[in-house]
């Protein structure tokens, strides 16, 4: 039976293409508009960006401490090991596997439970544990520092599971790509093609993807352009550096990844997967979709909601409803 809503949509481009400001728009549709205008059901939203983040305030908090950085080169550099990709996406499976189940966290230290879920999710990508190095005493530091906006970061995602998913659709954004100038396809752990083959099964049985299509330099100059100073922990203001954006999203694989399928309008993802106490190979057709924003339809979302004019969110609103509307028919004509 055709579904009426999707279930898990991929919210992936680069960096400043729109994604966070789409999620906003999402988030402030009534639950009818989101079933009859978007084919979605009342999104749960769930985003590596906030990881990214926190594994920047634990190296700026163990150099205040004399510790070496465990995870970028610099504070404003990329990271250490670019398997780093990887482990974002072993975060993103357990977060969205608490949202399957219900799950929510009851640990006593909010800081404490990320350092020991950085650890596992480098462990899962076949990385060095690196928090467990940490001397104790600048641990409990660090998880000082930190703790106030762990906590935050853990209640919102403890609130969400407890929604439960009947019913909802399941929002996850990233920001994958390649240096400047990268012939395809991309050499992991870089890009999309990379990603799929790191994301949960369970993930993508179920996902369709809504990609968010600006070129590479609109992206460097909406990067700059959104930055504010206290902006790092924001979805919406943060800046990613320039090394960063030439060195890891100069191009993304997108398009080429749906050129190469052998369905129209699909990434095509080939896997090796555990079942039935075994290994097989699987074959999973993702419906794919571009939201045009050459035209930028997106950065007024930033703006206060009173400021907001009806043409603007006509503009996003149209194009938002097209783009998804032709995942659900992708999905059910699978």
């Amino acid at each position: 039976m055709p579904s009426e809503t999707l279930d898990t949509v991929l919210l992936f481009s680069l960096p400043a293409s729109g994604k966070s400001e789409v999620r906003t728009y999402m988030a402030s549709l009534t639950p009818a508009q989101c079933v009859s205008d978007m084919a979605m059901g009342a999104t749960l939203q769930l985003d590596d960006y906030p990881y990214v983040h926190f594994m920047h305030r634990i190296d700026d908090e163990l150099h205040l401490n004399g510790h070496p950085y465990l995870y970028y080169q610099g504070p404003n550099r990329p990271f250490q090991d670019a398997w780093t990709w990887a482990v974002l996406a072993n975060l993103l499976n357990e977060d969205y596997d608490d949202l399957q189940r219900g799950h929510q966290h009851d640990d006593a230290s909010a800081a404490q439970l990320l350092f020991n879920r950085l650890d596992a999710a480098r462990e899962k990508s076949e990385m060095h544990a690196v928090m467990g190095d940490i001397p104790y005493r600048i641990r409990l530091k660090v998880a000082q520092a930190l703790e106030a906006e762990c906590r935050e970061d853990l209640d919102a995602r403890n609130r969400q599971a407890a929604l439960g998913t009947q019913g909802r659709t399941i929002i996850i954004e990233a920001a994958r790509g390649g240096p400047n100038g990268t012939a395809f396809p991309i050499t992991p752990p870089h890009g999309y093609g990379s990603a799929f083959q790191q994301l949960d099964p369970r993930i993508l049985e179920r996902a369709a993807v809504l990609y968010i299509w600006v070129d590479p330099g609109e992206s460097r100059r909406k990067n700059i352009e959104r930055g504010l100073p206290d902006g790092q922990g924001s979805i919406l203001h943060h800046s990613v550096p320039l090394e960063v954006m030439l060195g890891h999203y100069g191009t993304d694989d997108m398009a080429w990844l749906i050129e190469q399928s052998d369905r129209p309008d699909t990434v095509k993802v080939e896997r090796v997967v555990k079942e039935a106490g075994g290994y097989v190979n699987k074959v999973y057709y993702l419906p794919a979709a571009r939201f045009d924003n050459r035209q930028d339809k997106t950065t007024f979302i930033r703006k206060a909601r009173p400021e907001w004019r009806p043409a603007e969110i006509k503009a996003i609103h149209d194009e938002l409803s097209r783009a998804l509307k032709t995942l659900l028919r992708g999905r059910n004509s699978l």
